[in-house]
């Protein structure tokens, strides 16, 4: 089995635990403070979906300190994505698209944290065919199909 987790560099781990659990739902499930007094390592999850944290140090620049989207991370729920886009917001996030029904058959908005992480959440709606939105799949060998 294989599953790619998202590790998410934050400056300030503690304000990211307060701000990830209040606008999106997330538990923490486990910390480590290093000798240095800082989170060497930590993980949250939401539902089935889980992330990793950390503190880099000194001379990390997070996406709103660099000025620019580093990486989008997108998370599926089974829950309401309008009530959860509101929670956000009211916890502070900026909300960068609304909740909007996309062509792939899901319900997605878009936010950022006040770090400038860009975050997205979606609920499937319908079974959509690659096809029918545009894509093309790839077949077994790498090549479009």
């Amino acid at each position: 089995m294989a599953r790619a987790i998202p590790y998410i560099l934050y400056s300030d781990c503690e304000a990211a635990f307060d701000f990830l659990s209040r606008a999106f739902g997330f538990e923490e499930v486990l910390r480590y403070v290093g000798d240095a007094g800082y989170v060497n390592h930590a993980e949250m999850k939401l539902g089935d979906a889980r992330i990793f944290m950390g503190d880099p140090g000194d001379d990390y620049r997070n996406p709103r300190e660099l000025g620019n989207e580093t990486v989008g991370i997108y998370v599926y729920v089974d829950g309401d994505v309008d009530d959860l886009c509101r929670r956000a917001q009211e916890a502070g996030a900026e909300i960068l698209e609304e909740p909007t029904d996309q062509a792939y058959g899901e319900r997605r908005f878009t936010a950022k944290d006040p770090e400038g992480h860009v975050w997205f959440f979606g609920r499937p709606l319908r079974e959509v065919t690659p096809e029918e939105w545009g894509a093309t799949v790839a077949s077994a060998d790498g090549k479009e199909g």
